[in-house]
């Protein structure tokens, strides 16, 4: 899938939501902030973990890192079965590689947790479906259109 295919998705479901071609890529965080002018807490990450056997989608801002002992808590799993996904698995799971990756529009829904950061910024801008795009979208549309739960997840 590309970003052609995230346009369609936005389309079809009225998501208020632009997706914003660059010149570079932006598979950092780093290099996304910096393409757009934006702080780097703006950028947020989709990220592919297997939790359980099962595919799940954690959503967090810029340079911060999950903390699987409170992915799993959240989950009310053991840490042991939370795993961060394999390149692979990501792009099997989602349709999309990693550094390119939108937070919705997958090959089939994900449940989705965001970590309560992103709630309060005004924009987020996330993977636009290819390492030279990204897409501005407000934390209420994010959460509006993933269904997603928000929880302290970060480091």
């Amino acid at each position: 899938m590309d970003r052609n295919d995230l346009q369609d998705f936005i389309d079809r479901n009225g998501i208020a939501a632009t997706i914003l071609p660059l010149s570079v890529h932006t598979a950092t965080v780093a290099a996304a902030a910096e393409a757009l002018g934006v702080s780097e807490d703006q950028i947020i990450k989709s990220l592919v973990f297997q939790v359980q056997g099962e595919p799940l989608l954690v959503v967090n801002c810029g340079p911060a890192r999950v903390d699987r002992k409170k992915l799993a808590a959240a989950l009310g799993v053991g840490r042991k079965t939370v795993k961060f996904a394999s390149p692979d698995l990501a792009l099997a799971a989602t349709g999309y590689p990693v550094g390119a990756m939108p937070p919705f529009g997958h090959q089939k829904p994900l449940r989705t947790l965001v970590d309560q950061s992103v709630k309060q910024l005004e924009v987020v801008y996330g993977g636009g479906g290819s390492v030279d795009a990204m897409m501005r979208l407000s934390p209420d549309e994010l959460f509006r259109i993933t269904g997603a739960e928000a929880f302290d997840l970060s480091e």
